[in-house]
């Protein structure tokens, strides 16, 4: 795929980083969108709401782009007790997120969405993964901290980072957790024709 066929309606290194091991360049594209849940609005719409509204977003902000790409877009919530944990706002807010995550089990939820060139939504999903920690000590909270990476984090934790430490099982997509899940998201351009057989990067 060349790298004007795609673009990529997110700033997440991570999802950039994701694609390119299957031998995708993207045009990064982020779109800048209010992320308020609406009252009421249940965790799957409301993280499917926002990849709809990133790539719509980035569409009619680049539409001589899109016109001649397809557009992928994702946004990841953390979900505890059917609460979404976002990004936390400072150390204090990402010390509280850990102490409720420790020793839960809580659940990552993924919506993407993929339009087609001409503007059309060709696939919209939501991907479910379950991830369990251990309980994290004391001793532990403030080190952990201290990485920073928590900051811009949903969930103030990086299942790539140093966090790794604390999950004792995942059940589900392992890319999810990190922010796209590349089973669904390659079955959705495969199905779509967005792109044929994908070469495997070391």
């Amino acid at each position: 795929m060349s790298s004007s066929s795609l673009i990529l309606a997110s700033a997440s290194p991570r999802r950039r980083d994701l694609l390119g091991r299957l031998g995708l360049t993207p045009q990064v594209r982020p779109a800048d969108i209010d992320e308020t849940a609406l009252s009421g609005e249940r965790p799957d719409d409301y993280v499917l709401r926002l990849a709809r509204h990133k790539a719509r977003s980035a569409r009619a902000t680049h539409v001589d782009e899109a016109a001649q790409a397809w557009v992928l877009a994702a946004d990841t919530i953390v979900v505890l007790d059917d609460e979404v944990l976002g990004k936390p706002a400072d150390r204090s807010d990402a010390r509280r997120m850990l102490g409720r995550l420790s020793g839960r089990v809580h659940e990552v939820v993924t919506g993407t969405c993929l339009l087609a060139p001409g503007g059309a939504e060709a696939r919209a999903r939501c991907v479910h993964s379950e991830v369990e920690f251990r309980q994290v000590e004391a001793d532990e909270v403030e080190p952990f901290l201290d990485v920073e990476e928590w900051s811009d984090k949903a969930g103030g934790y990086a299942i790539q980072g140093v966090a790794a430490m604390f999950i004792r099982a995942i059940r589900g997509s392992w890319t999810n957790v990190m922010g796209l899940p590349l089973s669904e998201t390659v079955e959705d351009l495969r199905s779509v024709g967005a792109v044929g057989p994908l070469p495997v990067t070391p």
